[in-house]
């Protein structure tokens, strides 16, 4: 029954693509480890596996995503789908590239298509270059992300320097020939030694075009609307109401906030403007090993009367002053480790509610926190980040990625869980 297995990135990406397929009906669970695909329920036709690979060393993410892939096909899964950012997000070295080439190779397939466009969130694909609205991928604010820095457009280009493989393009013209004709097309490339190819997408259909085109391999690639297309071509689908309110879990809320984007930014002061927040400064945590334990006893004295922040967001001034103190890598995997460690403690004094900013954020606070399944609520003004650890000691959380949401989306987020509470009284 397990007609999909998703590989995603990064957990904030993995819980959207479960949510989109709830939105459609799909129960989709999210598991964090491969153990935990042993409790799924033989009813379930979609998992996520919700993996850390997005920064990691690429031998490190060929492995991890291996190992995935192995347990979900063990698991009987008819298909594999490895996830990215719609925004092709990934560093210089990787790691969508060796990823790709490793399950290829384990799939045993031939060729396999990159389809990253979400025309329905203003991201598009054509000639292969990238577009957010109007403006190409280099001159949008992710040219300055500090982990995944995007300063190419050309898709083709940026796999290209990720892959041993040759990288060709199906491009808008040719999609829209129609399914034989791409395959022929894709024939011909591939007699070429062209083996991966990224696929212009500019419209809603184009998704349906692709799906029909890929729902008989054994492996494709893309972001996050793509496996709604393939489920709704499956022979038999399970069709369940979506939810959007999840099961309750009683005790305190905080929020954890790892990302430096404007948009949350923005977020946390205006939640600062009526609750408090730790700010942690990086540069001074690197040198102070007691200031978690600080911010734990800060917290110990809050909790009880409301939703507190602990944040390691700044400025982009800030962001160079860690990042010149500690490296680039090196402030991420601090800022990580200590908001991870900080809400395993804070989980120790009653919180059971998390709003986390960030997708690196995301997975670190959802690994210290030992969650291995989450169920998943329908796609929603929480944009996907809504989800729930079922079981004696529930635990909710809604995460999100630093570029998502308006600036009372912390409010919606704390009000959701709330809701959720109420709901079972």
């Amino acid at each position: 029954m397990l007609e999909l297995g998703v590989i995603a990135d990064d957990l904030t990406g993995g819980v959207k693509v479960a949510s989109l397929l709830e939105e459609d009906g799909v129960r989709c669970p999210v598991v964090t480890s491969v153990e935990a695909l042993e409790a799924l329920d033989d009813e379930v036709q979609a998992v996520v596996v919700g993996r850390k690979l997005l920064s990691r060393p690429a031998d490190e993410a060929v492995a991890d995503a291996i190992h995935s892939a192995e347990s979900l096909l063990a698991r009987g899964a008819k298909q594999i789908y490895y996830k990215y950012s719609a925004l092709f997000s990934s560093t210089a070295r990787g790691n969508i590239g060796p990823v790709a080439e490793a399950l290829m190779e384990l799939t045993q397939t031939d060729r396999v298509l990159f389809c990253p466009g979400r025309p329905e969130r203003d991201a598009m694909v054509y000639r292969g270059r990238l577009f957010l609205g109007s403006n190409m991928l280099h001159e949008t604010p992710r040219r300055f992300d500090p982990v995944t820095p995007m300063t190419n457009s050309n898709l083709v280009e940026v796999l290209q320097s990720q892959s041993r493989l040759e990288v060709g393009l199906v491009d808008h013209d040719t999609m829209r020939t129609g399914r034989a004709a791409c395959e022929r097309f894709l024939a011909e490339q591939s007699a070429a030694g062209v083996r991966f190819f990224i696929v212009d997408v500019i419209d809603p259909p184009d998704l349906d075009r692709v799906a029909d085109l890929v729902r008989h391999c054994p492996l494709t690639t893309g972001s996050d609307d793509l496996p709604v297309a393939l489920s709704r071509g499956w022979p038999e689908r399970n069709i369940a109401e979506p939810r959007t309110l999840l099961p309750p879990a009683p005790g305190h809320a905080v929020v954890i906030s790892g990302s430096c984007t404007p948009k949350t930014s923005r977020q946390l002061s205006r939640f600062e403007g009526t609750r408090p927040v730790f700010r942690v400064d990086l540069v001074e945590a690197a040198r102070d090993e007691g200031l978690l334990d600080r911010v734990v006893e800060w917290a110990r004295g809050r909790l009880a009367r409301g939703p507190l922040g602990i944040a390691t967001t700044t400025d982009a001034q800030g962001v160079k002053r860690a990042q010149a103190e500690l490296g680039r890598e090196g402030a991420s995997a601090l800022a990580d480790d200590l908001l991870g460690r900080a809400s395993r403690e804070l989980y120790g004094l009653g919180v059971r509610k998390f709003v986390v900013a960030g997708g690196e954020t995301s997975g670190a606070v959802i690994k210290s926190l030992g969650l291995e399944h989450l169920e998943v609520g329908a796609h929603d003004d929480l944009l996907g980040g809504y989800c729930h650890r079922a079981g004696d000691d529930p635990v909710s959380l809604v995460v999100k990625s630093g570029s998502a949401g308006e600036d009372d989306f912390i409010d919606k987020a704390l009000e959701r869980m709330w809701m959720a509470d109420a709901a079972s009284v």
